[in-house]
């Protein structure tokens, strides 16, 4: 069994911070590729961010320059800071990890539950 659990998020004013975090543990092997996808209501499930093991790292448009995606590999976690938040930005945030399973010896993407961003005067 693996679990993604996020955590970090709230409500914020226009312009605040907020920094999530995601922390992966189980029967893990090694990890891949680490990202940040958000679902906002009535939309599609878009990409954020994604870090790779080495930390090469890639960004939607619209966070480019607000938001930073880093790691920690000897904790399986996986960070975003975010930064000038809009309301547009509003969403509920998921974390996903490629991972190899230890047990099976199988690679797949498991998916955090999600946590609630909302950015609000």
């Amino acid at each position: 069994q693996v679990q993604l659990v996020e955590s970090g998020g709230g409500l914020v004013q226009p312009g605040g911070s907020l920094r999530l975090s995601c922390a992966a543990s189980g029967s893990i092997f090694s990890i891949n590729a680490m990202g940040w996808y958000r679902q906002a209501p009535g939309e599609e499930r878009e990409l954020v961010a994604t870090i790779t093991r080495v930390g090469s790292t890639n960004y939607a448009d619209s966070v480019k320059g607000r938001f930073a995606i880093s790691r920690d590999n000897a904790k399986n976690t996986v960070y975003l800071q975010m930064n000038s938040l809009k309301p547009e930005d509003t969403a509920v945030y998921y974390c996903n990890a490629g991972l190899l399973d230890r047990t099976t010896m199988t690679r797949r993407v498991y998916w955090g539950q999600g946590t609630q961003v909302t950015v609000s005067s």
